[in-house]
């Protein structure tokens, strides 16, 4: 099953599975030996053959383990409370603005010791695990001050290291303007940069730089030296774009040379084009779209124009509070209009490069992570025929069983 494309997957390179029928897949260890029918396996492995365990995958199928590669995944409390506020016609800027939405999230998190932190997200990551989801993007952006930020980004490094699922993290300290910055946003902005960066690269807290470019947030100018300024410190830009109106972030993004721009729901044409272009991967999170009720991206646009596109569920407390990146999926098909092969790849191999694991993970090819998921449908196009459902039955993550029957072991 190995691949001759070297990078995220575009235009219809994003249809070709790769599929194949009545091979088996070895593992040895935390690696993919060989994608292959036995008797080829046992001239090549003889002794590994002999000797290895045998799970039965018949009338299932098997593929790689799905990577969510944007969430918000440490934080404190909920916000069940503004559902009737969003029903009602609050738009999202109307509740935060109001003290609502990140500001009350950020409350919660300021409030929330490391342990409660930890052990909330302990019980999260069980559940990305029953779905299938081998890796986990996570941001932080909900302390906006150090020291919260900070809880945030070492409960993820200590669960990297705890948890079955593998954590990759995000520095998002530009979530928001924090209340008490209001009318001196440029204040804020210098705190990011001249404090909080070099503390974060010091500590080898995050792999990535995040930031909220987005009227009423962080204009393009801002956004651009948080960015500009990460790089400085080793940290990879990324870039929340183009969610609510239309605000050149999706260019921003190919100028900078972020490896990914996300949400894009309004994205312009022109950063469409300039996002080709560059070759930045748009992570498009319809769940997001589906709770706001708000326009989806632009999905198959930006597919045929040659922008490689990753899905991922936005796992946050807010616009988005779901584990279920097979739904999400769902969204994609039937309100973006991607096809059911491209939602396949835009959750495994695609996500995988959104967040720099392209070469470990995201496709079951030799000498690759042994991320396996067996899911209980005899073609991968019942996953979109059977929507809104969970048809996880067996989750191997790093060649260990973590999930069987649909249950953690």
């Amino acid at each position: 099953m190995q691949s001759d494309v070297k990078g995220p997957r575009r235009q219809e390179q994003m249809s070709e599975l790769g599929l194949q029928k009545d091979v088996c897949v070895l593992l040895d260890g935390e690696q993919i030996m060989m994608v292959a029918r036995l008797e080829e396996l046992e001239a090549a492995f003889p002794h590994l053959v002999q000797s290895a365990e045998v799970i039965d995958a018949a009338g299932k199928i098997v593929m790689p383990g799905f990577v969510d590669c944007h969430t918000h995944l440490v934080h404190g409390g909920t916000r069940e409370h503004e559902l009737n506020m969003r029903l009602s016609g609050k738009t999202y800027m109307e509740i935060m603005n109001a003290g609502g939405g990140i500001h009350y999230t950020t409350t919660k998190t300021r409030e929330a010791s490391f342990d409660e932190l930890y052990d909330k997200t302990y019980n999260h990551l069980n559940d990305f695990l029953r779905y299938g989801i081998t890796t986990v993007e996570a941001k932080s952006g909900y302390g906006l001050d150090w020291e919260t930020e900070k809880r945030q980004l070492e409960v993820a490094k200590k669960l990297q290291e705890t948890h079955a699922v593998d954590i990759v993290s995000t520095f998002m300290g530009a979530h928001a303007v924090p209340a008490g910055y209001k009318g001196n946003e440029e204040a804020f902005v210098e705190l990011v940069i001249n404090d909080m960066l070099p503390k974060v690269a010091e500590l080898g807290l995050a792999e990535f730089n995040d930031v909220f470019c987005e009227k009423g947030v962080f204009t393009p100018e801002q956004s651009r030296r948080v960015l500009e300024a990460g790089k400085a410190y080793g940290l990879t830009p990324k870039i929340h774009a183009d969610e609510i109106e239309p605000y050149e972030g999706a260019e921003l993004a190919a100028e900078v040379g972020a490896i990914s721009a996300e949400h894009l729901l309004v994205a312009s044409d022109e950063g469409i084009e300039a996002m080709a272009k560059a070759g930045t991967i748009a992570v498009l999170l319809p769940g997001t779209a589906f709770f706001l009720r708000a326009p989806y991206a632009r999905g198959r646009l930006m597919v045929d124009s040659g922008v490689p596109v990753a899905i991922s569920t936005d796992f946050n407390p807010g616009s988005s509070p779901t584990i279920s990146l097979p739904f999400v999926q769902n969204l994609a098909c039937m309100n973006m209009g991607m096809t059911m092969e491209e939602v396949l790849c835009a959750t495994t191999v695609n996500s995988a490069y959104a967040i720099n694991r392209g070469e470990e993970i995201g496709t079951l090819e030799n000498g690759k992570k042994a991320d396996v998921l067996i899911l209980n449908v005899p073609n991968y196009k019942q996953l979109q025929y059977f929507y809104g459902m969970n048809h996880t039955d067996t989750v191997i993550k790093a060649g260990k069983v973590v999930v069987q029957g649909g249950s953690l072991v």
